[in-house]
């Protein structure tokens, strides 16, 4: 089986191969140098929500301060576990990073609470045997105000009230005592985030925030996750060249090469089948560690380019269901697979695997096959970085050829980072004249 177009990009782990895709490329080949040079231009300026490009070297820098918040936050309460409070990027960033490094295995670390209902609350209870105390809070909203966070931050913070007061923990049960468990991520502008406010206020551990023109879905290298990371016992020197391996393969998402370029010719593959007619796509992803790299990889998706039609799921558990949809002669997909280099016991059937599903992708339609080097746990930390940051640019890149190939304008701010419709559900969680918001957060309800 042989693949008509490859790409390898050695220092950062990884090799693309596309199958059957010469169609796919033929009416977008002719825009590509021009997607490059409209993405440069806006790369960090302010308001286009493109800072995440050089973020990884900013982040450098910050690592000794986010390792020395985490052994603080650690030595001034007997908590072991770290819980994440937030919802979309804020969550499955860190899920995504903790996975594709091999930490967290036993979720002994890091637990997650992003829910709003009565029973999952007491399930989550349950993960740390009734017992708030046992668990150290980051929470983590840009704004501060998002409803499920700080739903969830506030139901945490009466718990912590009902433990410390009969138990005599502390004997006030002041905020600055339950803030001693608690970490903030927001924006660093008080006058922007009430979570900033409010850390601010009672004296919650250091300086951690999101950054300015990164939205969420983006900000896998952000404070929030280099934070949980380093929590789950991610080794400094791992870090720094997992940011590293992110900057490196900035600079080859930048590059006007198509023949080095491998994210803007993975968004030429998806682009290209869009406009030759095939609606429907599936990224297959094959590995353990990648199960909550499909939950995050799906919020980039809908959330960016907008379109529920491309599945994104973890194999080998979706081949024989997914199969019936995927190989039917009747639809149309075009097809991506990201998969493991195998070094390990089970390395020829791994590789034989792989050889298969891509010879069944490319007989169905397109196909494109992702190799990424791996650890004994995970990615390498230099192939952690630079896959993760290579899935923004190929997001962003798809929509900037499409509307090139098909002669539209490119709008001032690009579709890809903004999301406005989420807009149409928040504003039904408010008030309507003077009536009663349909939420308030923390609210206990009268029957309880």
């Amino acid at each position: 089986m042989s693949f008509n177009y490859a790409i390898s990009n050695a220092s950062a782990g990884m090799r693309t191969e596309f199958y059957n895709a010469a169609k796919s490329f033929r009416p977008v080949k002719n825009v590509l140098k021009q997607s490059v040079a409209e993405f440069a231009s806006r790369a960090n300026k302010e308001g286009q929500f493109l800072s995440w490009v050089d973020l990884p070297k900013a982040q450098i820098a910050r690592v000794d301060k986010i390792y020395d918040m985490v052994r603080q936050l650690k030595g001034q309460t007997d908590a072991k576990v770290l819980t994440v409070l937030g919802i979309g990027g804020s969550k499955h960033t860190v899920e995504h990073m903790l996975g594709i490094n091999g930490l967290n295995l036993k979720g002994d670390k890091v637990k997650f609470y992003s829910d709003i209902d009565s029973t999952s609350f007491n399930r989550y209870l349950q993960e740390i045997d009734g017992d708030i105390t046992k668990s150290n809070f980051l929470v983590a909203s840009k704004s501060g105000s998002t409803f499920e966070t700080k739903d969830g931050m506030l139901r945490v913070m009466e718990k912590f009230k009902e433990k410390m007061d009969p138990k005599g923990l502390f004997p006030l049960g002041t905020a600055k005592d339950i803030g001693k468990y608690m970490v903030a991520v927001t924006d660093k502008d008080p006058s922007k985030s009430e979570l900033r406010r409010l850390s601010d206020k009672n004296e919650w551990l250091g300086d951690l925030y999101i950054h300015d023109d990164v939205g969420g879905r983006f900000s896998a290298l952000d404070d929030h996750a280099l934070f949980a990371l380093a929590y789950a016992g991610m080794k400094k020197s791992d870090m720094i060249k997992m940011l590293q391996g992110a900057q490196d393969m900035s600079d080859i998402a930048l590059n006007p090469s198509i023949h080095v370029n491998s994210p803007l010719m993975q968004a030429a593959f998806w682009a290209g089948s869009r406009l030759n007619g095939i609606k429907d796509s599936v990224h297959q992803y094959l590995g353990n560690m990648f199960k909550d790299t499909a939950v995050w990889h799906t919020q980039m998706q809908n959330e960016s380019i907008k379109d529920s039609s491309r599945q994104i799921t973890k194999i080998t558990d979706a081949m024989h269901h997914s199969s019936e949809a995927w190989y039917n002669p009747a639809n149309k997909y075009a097809f991506g697979l990201t998969a493991p280099m195998d070094h390990g016991a089970a390395s020829e059937n791994t590789n034989g695997y792989i050889g298969a599903i891509a010879k069944s992708n490319m007989m169905s339609g397109p196909a494109m096959v992702e190799h990424v080097e791996t650890a004994e746990l995970g990615l390498t930390p230099e192939t952690a970085g630079a896959m993760t940051q290579a899935k923004g640019f190929a997001t962003v890149y798809q929509g900037i050829i499409e509307r090139f190939a098909k002669g539209e304008k490119q709008p001032e701010v690009l579709p890809e980072v903004l999301q406005p419709n989420v807009e149409f559900y928040k504003k039904n969680l408010k008030p309507i004249g003077g009536n009663e918001p349909p939420v308030v957060a923390g609210r206990i309800s009268v029957n309880a």
